[in-house]
């Protein structure tokens, strides 16, 4: 037995590959053009993952405009004044909104995990937008001819396909990214949103089997984006119970950055079932400073005083880069702090003596 250690999706694209995306937004590059410097992210990403010896490699999102978009590429029925996310440092994300219906995806993540799968022959995770996330498309008023509830139907199929179609593509995990499950306590202290978003995704999640269900997870986090979070100023006991009614196998936790981790893992610990496993971020993606592999090591280790090491992995707090223009981290800082947290969680595992 040994502690698994992963990413959790997305590293700063190349800089060849952010100009390309800028000069493709302009009309001033063609997608073909585009598609092959894409491609060419993909393979060096995997290939950097390998040599700093991942078991689990990613993509890295080298060809998703964001963690939360992608399904939407080239769906017209979009208006790009929808909901604003506020970030600590001032700046916003703002998601378009849904002008009419029907509702699907044009976009769905087993393209992106083919395109790695065939560049690698270690196993290959794969990130998916909860639908809990979509939802928030939907606008206040109702839409003429396609009700809220005409909508939700819709996304629960297009989310359900999307996880499908990664598990028979031969996924090793499917993690569903669920940065809005501590925003939702922001955004409605009282629960009710939170409370919907967690009815929405197990009601995706209850479609597969129990064998299925133990190749997917869920990853939360208060935000990663520019170097800044959207809601680490709530507090992380009232999402952790909820979370953990999520119908998944595995759980990735941000918690590097999280102010007092001491507080947080007896929650976790209390939240513990059978045939789980928690993830614990050991890298913060949003520091500059690399941490050391003993630093990692230790952080697992105190995470081990609370849950059993057959029930832990590692991983980073967030994914680097969750929208393809933010260039805040470095590719080489994201690597760097990748290779910290395999090395560190390997000095664990011998710690533990595994």
């Amino acid at each position: 037995m040994t502690i698994p250690t992963e990413s959790i999706g997305s590293i700063p694209r190349p800089r060849e590959l952010q100009e390309a995306l800028a000069a493709h937004a302009e009309g001033r590059l063609a997608e073909a053009e585009l598609r092959t410097l894409q491609e060419k992210a993909v393979a060096e990403t995997l290939a950097r993952l390998e040599e700093l010896g991942c078991v689990v490699v990613v993509d890295g999102d080298q060809a998703k405009p964001s963690t939360i978009t992608y399904p939407l590429d080239g769906l017209t029925s979009l208006d790009p004044k929808g909901m604003v996310i506020s970030f600590a440092d001032g700046h916003t994300r703002q998601l378009p909104r849904l002008t009419a219906g029907p509702f699907s995806y044009q976009v769905r993540a087993e393209t992106y995990l083919r395109e790695a799968s065939r560049r690698t022959a270690r196993p290959v995770k794969q990130s998916v937008v909860a639908p809990s996330a979509l939802s928030l498309l939907y606008p206040s008023e109702p839409i003429d001819g396609y009700s809220r509830e005409a909508f939700l139907r819709d996304l629960v199929d297009e989310a359900e396909a999307d996880i499908r179609g990664c598990l028979d593509a031969g996924a090793h995990c499917v993690q569903l990214d669920f940065t809005e499950g501590r925003l939702a306590l922001k955004l409605d202290p009282s629960g009710g949103v939170l409370d919907d978003f967690i009815a929405l995704n197990n009601e995706v999640l209850g479609r597969f089997s129990e064998a299925e269900r133990a190749r997917l997870g869920v990853h939360t986090d208060p935000g990663a984006d520019m170097d800044s979070t959207h809601s680490l100023d709530v507090d992380y006991a009232g999402l952790l119970p909820k979370l953990f009614q999520l119908k998944v196998g595995s759980f990735y936790l941000q918690l590097a950055g999280e102010p007092d981790p001491e507080r947080v893992l007896p929650i976790v610990a209390d939240q513990l079932r059978p045939g789980i496993r928690v993830f614990v971020g050991v890298t913060d993606p949003i520091s500059a400073t690399v941490e050391t592999p003993e630093e990692v090591r230790d952080r697992i280790l105190f995470a081990a005083r609370y849950i059993p090491v057959e029930q832990l992995g590692s991983c980073d707090d967030a994914g680097f880069s969750p929208w393809a223009d933010d260039t805040s981290t470095s590719r080489d800082l994201a690597f760097a702090k990748i290779e910290a947290r395999v090395r560190g969680t390997a000095l664990a595992a011998a710690a533990l003596g595994l």
